[in-house]
């Protein structure tokens, strides 16, 4: 209680300052929090594969742009079913957040937030991506449904595996199949080297990430690629971001990538040059930093993609 009689205030949960701390109705801003709407850079990391993936598509059949309705589709798709996935993953991990300094005021360990009404949410947001999904076609939607799984277990990895980042890659890169299953209603080699490049990516940023609850997990026991690299981080990151750039890359010209993709490429592989050479793993909020600009990283190729894309016949393909 307050000195005026009132109910003190429960803690703010990862507050940032931003819109949904300013202006969201209070009710709704545990919510928001759960399902890190305001924090955007998780859904842009979700995002971004499903959009390779449907430009490489567009690229390998040759068509004027990419398909807009699909690139719409996974914009809503990866908001709600990140923030489906973020609630799911709060719900298991209570206990864990509620002994790490970064997370301990998160809706759920901080009170805010029942674990009932967080799954109760959290199934609210997976049928809003359920009719997302159903506007695709049928593989589509069968290729979606089956990441479901690999979704469901990633929380509990971190307790089982010494870099549970290998399964959030295979979770998060999901998109690279998606997109030209929902372009071709089928998948051939391509995109499936495509997903393999992104999971390496995925494995690169989110170690950075995990430096920042390096001690924490060591002391309460919880594994990540963070601790198990420790010393060899830069050394580890540069071999999983080579193997990005050249996956990506064999993707990209086998389905079609002309000197605009190859440039995009460059740029990719020069932001991911940047953050190895850059990084402080002992400094929190500079790897917070890196860990975002992978989005910067992404927008990147995928610009070279679609302006690839649009510019067509002119710049012939680099791989006939």
């Amino acid at each position: 209680m307050t000195d005026s009689g009132r109910p003190a205030a429960l803690p703010v949960a990862d507050s940032t300052g931003n819109w949904v701390d300013r202006g969201a109705p209070g009710f709704a801003q545990p919510f928001l929090r759960l399902a890190r709407i305001d924090r955007p850079i998780g859904w842009w990391l979700l995002l971004l594969p499903c959009w390779w993936s449907t430009a490489i598509a567009a690229l390998a059949q040759r068509a004027p742009w990419p398909d807009a309705k699909l690139i719409a589709l996974f914009l809503i798709g990866a908001i709600v079913m990140r923030g489906a996935g973020s609630t799911w993953n709060d719900i298991l991990d209570r206990k864990i957040d509620a002994q790490v300094e970064r997370t301990k005021n998160r809706p759920i360990p901080s009170g805010q937030v029942s674990a009932k009404a967080a799954f109760v949410f959290a199934i609210f947001l997976s049928f809003i991506g359920l009719a997302v999904l159903l506007q695709m076609n049928r593989f589509a939607i069968l290729t979606g449904a089956a990441s479901l799984l690999i979704v469901a277990v990633y929380p509990l990895a971190k307790r089982v595996i010494s870099m549970p980042q290998l399964v959030l890659g295979f979770a998060f890169s999901w998109g690279a199949l998606m997109g030209w299953a929902a372009v071709f209603g089928a998948l051939d080699w391509r995109p499936v080297v495509l997903y393999a490049g992104t999971i390496s990516w995925v494995i690169g940023y989110d170690t950075i990430y995990a430096h920042q609850d390096r001690r924490d997990d060591a002391i309460i026991g919880v594994k990540s690629s963070a601790r198990l690299f420790g010393k060899n981080t830069k050394p580890a990151l540069t071999v999983l971001y080579a193997i990005t750039v050249l996956l990506v890359g064999i993707a990209t010209l086998y389905s079609g990538g002309g000197i605009i993709s190859l440039l995009g490429l460059i740029a990719f592989a020069a932001h991911l040059a940047w953050q190895v050479v850059t990084l402080d793993a002992d400094d929190p909020s500079y790897c917070l930093k890196l860990f975002r600009a992978n989005r910067d990283a992404g927008l990147m190729l995928f610009a070279g993609f679609v302006l690839d894309v649009i510019a067509g016949a002119p710049f012939a393909p680099i791989v006939p």
